[in-house]
């Protein structure tokens, strides 16, 4: 999944800075290297990559990550946990658009000025 929005001035305050290398998110997932590159080969999830080519992970990225292995733990196969993934971020961003037009067809005209 891309990334979500333009980025605040201190990355560290940003979701979708790449602050974290595989090892690192992997250990923080408490899962392997090969599951990352698992979720990346399915499109569940497109890190950046550092200048020397090394694979690097926002926070946004790994609460993705997390989802798909909670998944993969309760016995659904990768390839699977990713399409769900991506079937439920789908449907929340059509349910977002939904309520912006229910909204926007409810609300009074404006008078005349």
């Amino acid at each position: 999944m891309p990334p979500r929005s333009t980025r605040p001035a201190i990355p560290l305050d940003d979701d979708d800075y790449p602050a974290y290398t595989m090892g690192r998110a992997a250990a923080m997932l408490g899962a392997t290297p090969a599951f990352l590159r698992a979720l990346g080969e399915h499109r569940l999830i497109t890190p950046l990559r550092s200048e020397g080519g090394h694979r690097r992970y926002s926070r946004y990225q790994l609460r993705i990550a997390t989802r798909a292995r909670e998944l993969v733990d309760q016995g659904t196969p990768i390839e699977a946990a990713c399409r769900i993934i991506i079937l439920e971020d789908q449907l929340e961003e059509a349910q977002r658009i939904n309520e912006e037009l229910r909204a926007h067809r409810t609300s009074p005209p404006n008078p005349p000025a």
